[in-house]
């Protein structure tokens, strides 16, 4: 293979076993995908884990050119973390291809220009894509982290909150986390 697969541990010890496991399964990856610039492996032991089969987790995140796919997958031992987290990424690698496919340089998709034999075949594809449901628009007062954190909380956004970063001059956008701190998104220019 290639791609280079890199496996990290936190709160563990990566055991020979368990590295070629990973790398054994992983090498499989490239037969559905083969654009692919690095892997990285994030193996996880979380002792505060309220539920004893989340406490290892297998974290999957594959960069290629223009698209970066990620899984994470936790159970109660770390092979099965992997291997939940692997297949999660076939799928998401499936949808991803599906999604290359119909994109056309007219405009229109594949399944516009292909005919249906069924007409219940077109309505099921229509309702497996994504629709932009809503559409918001507002201001973005420029304000540093803290602040972003403190507006976060007190409009009572449990998920994320997005502002303008007055340190970086850029779109920010604020997270908390499973575990329940918190994360930062710096938004970058390719």
């Amino acid at each position: 293979m290639d791609t280079k697969a890199v496996i990290f541990g936190k709160n563990m010890e990566v055991s020979d076993r368990v590295n070629d496991y990973v790398i054994k399964k992983i090498n499989k990856i490239e037969r559905f995908l083969s654009d692919i610039d690095d892997i990285r492996i994030d193996l996880a032991y979380l002792k505060s884990a309220r539920n004893a089969a989340d406490r290892y987790v297998a974290q999957i995140t594959i960069r290629g050119k223009g698209y970066i796919l990620r899984t994470e997958e936790r159970a109660e031992d770390i092979f099965a973390a992997f291997d939940i987290s692997l297949d999660k990424m076939v799928r998401q690698i499936d949808r991803f291809k599906g999604k290359r496919r119909e994109a056309r340089g007219d405009g229109t998709s594949v399944a516009e220009t292909i005919p249906s034999t069924e007409a219940g075949e077109a309505d099921e594809d229509t309702e497996k894509r994504p629709i932009i449901a809503r559409r918001k628009k507002f201001h973005m007062v420029p304000m540093d982290e803290m602040e972003a954190l403190e507006q976060m909380q007190l409009l009572g956004h449990e998920e994320f909150f997005v502002f303008y970063n007055v340190a970086t001059s850029s779109v920010n956008v604020l997270y908390k986390r499973n575990d329940g701190t918190y994360g930062l998104i710096e938004s970058e220019i390719a």
